[in-house]
């Protein structure tokens, strides 16, 4: 006898049992055909022996077939879900996040709203731009709102109440029914990557034990103050009833010497305290520490020390911006990098960049209000005063949608554009900002615009909005010294200053900043930056959710 031993085993699964009755019947099948007599009986225990055999080899086919696909589950890549907000900012950062997760092996779904995504078809390259990433898809799902809807100016603020009580049903549906978000190549949800203002995922992440990650889009400096919201209400300092605007503000831990009131986040800009667009980013910014971790579109030269208080909150915090420029370094890697990463709502007018062509270097002004502003014609010609006024060459982006009450521009203003100036519907603005013409930006303080026009190294002037912007105006501004700040006032004199200043009298003062900060986020995005080795933390934190 040798020395191994054979241990009596229970079986493990249904599986080994139809194994070990097969091998039980073989046997006992093999035995009767041996010492029984040769009649009909065993020409049909023969017919028995012979199917059973069969069912053998199928079901040693059939185990060898799940235990491959067993092997293939332990191999699939981790699987995100993210899902932002359907507003063309955000949802431009997050395709950025998305290509770099995808560049890393990363499987991506992309919900995004059915809104979103036919003008996203419509009017960019996003399919041809994620043809090279098959492990990417998109899903769509229903915003809450109205076809008619302009999402768009005031009315943007009923967007995130649509999402809460219409789409959350639907997500919460799509998430648990049949599991409809994986497949035989694609495991079950392994993390969702949200909007910080989205807490019903939040909240369905939490009840199902999916690791949760919040998706900041807002600058650090605004989701620093909208955090402190609570502190500001206690102390009085909102809501700001339009008064006091320039007193300053003490519970916004290291901005006490720069900020004053006019330059808190929008949303404070209520007379009531149970005003719901208060109240949604009150709570919503609350929650932002459930998550197991935080992303910041941007870079620890810009906004390190604000970052550090958040990181007391919020410790598993990641600095990966600019995006679009970290984007661009990554992509450099394998080939040169031809087009830009926007995801454009509208269709971009190129003719302006043959313009562009044609005037001397850092002349030009470029003029853009972003996706969601809307101003009135009396701001308008206030603007185009302005500019003209100025005699420095501009660039004007305005679109169809953006003048309250009128559905083009005004025929005087584009008479009287056509010397000095060139307007457009939409432009391709990454390429624009980079364009050697380019000497400023006159800008609504968005922050991928904002991001930008640092990257480019273009000066600024401000002129806020709504929401995060107006913080960044102050932190361009006062903090970080790119531009001037020209929020709430339209006036076609100070228009006029504020360009000359920019352009012609501060000129070499700005662009200097500009330059040096310049510098400072495309080393970020380098191999060896703050951004670039943040991003490799990003996705082995991904990574280490499905060990």
């Amino acid at each position: 006898m040798s020395g191994h031993k054979r241990e009596a085993t229970w079986p493990k699964s249904r599986d080994d049992v139809n194994s070990d009755v097969l091998n039980f019947v073989t046997i006992t099948i093999l035995l009767f055909t041996q010492i029984a007599p040769k009649d009909e009986s065993i020409s049909q225990a023969r017919r028995l022996l012979s199917e059973v055999k069969k069912r053998r080899r199928n079901h040693r086919k059939s185990s060898n077939k799940k235990l491959a696909m067993d092997h293939q589950g332990a191999a699939l890549p981790p699987h995100v879900l993210m899902f932002t907000v359907p507003i063309q900012g955000h949802i431009n950062c997050n395709l950025q996040l998305a290509e770099l997760l995808c560049q890393s092996g990363l499987d991506i779904t992309m919900l995004v709203s059915d809104y979103s995504y036919d003008r996203l078809v419509r009017h960019s390259n996003v399919h041809s731009r994620f043809a090279g990433y098959p492990r990417f898809c998109f899903k769509t799902i229903s915003d809450g709102l109205p076809d008619d809807h302009p999402r768009s100016g005031a009315r943007i603020m009923e967007i995130t109440p649509a999402l809460k009580a219409n789409t959350g049903p639907i997500f919460r549906e799509m998430m648990i029914s049949s599991n409809c978000l994986s497949s035989e190549n694609r495991r079950p949800v392994t993390c969702i990557i949200a909007d910080g203002v989205l807490s019903f995922v939040g909240d369905f992440a939490l009840e199902k034990g999916i690791p949760l990650i919040y998706f900041r889009t807002v600058s650090a400096c605004s989701f620093w103050a909208c955090f402190r919201m609570h502190e500001l209400i206690d102390a009085g300092e909102i809501p700001l009833k339009g008064n006091g605007m320039d007193l300053p503000v003490k519970s916004v831990p290291g901005m006490e010497s720069f900020l004053r009131r006019r330059d808190l986040p929008g949303f404070c800009r209520v007379d009531e305290l149970n005003d719901p667009r208060l109240q949604v980013i009150k709570t919503e910014s609350r929650q932002t520490p459930r998550a197991q971790a935080v992303i910041k579109n941007t870079f620890d030269d810009l906004e390190g020390p604000v970052l550090s208080q958040i990181r007391t909150h919020c410790p598993n915090l990641f600095s990966i911006g600019p995006l679009h420029a970290l984007l661009k370094a990554r992509l450099a890697k394998d080939a040169p990098v031809t087009s830009n990463s926007s995801a454009s709502f509208w269709e971009e007018d190129r003719s302006c960049v043959k313009w562009l062509e044609a005037q001397p270097a850092k002349s030009v002004l470029y003029v853009s209000f972003g996706s969601i502003t809307v101003v009135t014609k009396d701001q308008l010609m206030e603007f185009w005063y302005g500019l003209v006024n100025s005699g420095q060459r501009f660039l004007w982006v305005i679109r169809p949608d953006s003048i309250v009450g009128e559905s083009q521009i005004p025929t005087e203003l584009q008479e009287g554009t056509k010397e000095r100036g060139y307007m457009v519907d939409w432009a391709p603005q990454e390429e624009v900002l980079a364009h050697p013409a380019i000497g400023g930006f006159l800008t609504h303080s968005g922050w991928n615009s904002t991001l930008e026009s640092i990257v480019a190294g273009v000066p600024m002037i401000c002129w806020p909005y709504f929401a995060d912007q107006m913080m960044n105006s102050r932190f361009v501004s006062e903090v970080w010294k790119l531009g001037l700040d020209m929020k709430d006032t339209c006036d076609r004199v100070l228009i006029e200053k504020n360009v000359r200043d920019l352009m012609v009298v501060r000129k070499d003062e700005f662009q200097q900043r500009a330059d040096h900060m310049a510098k400072l986020a495309k080393r970020a995005v380098t191999r060896g930056g703050s951004s670039y080795g943040n991003l490799d933390r990003v996705i082995e934190y991904i990574k280490s959710l499905i060990v």
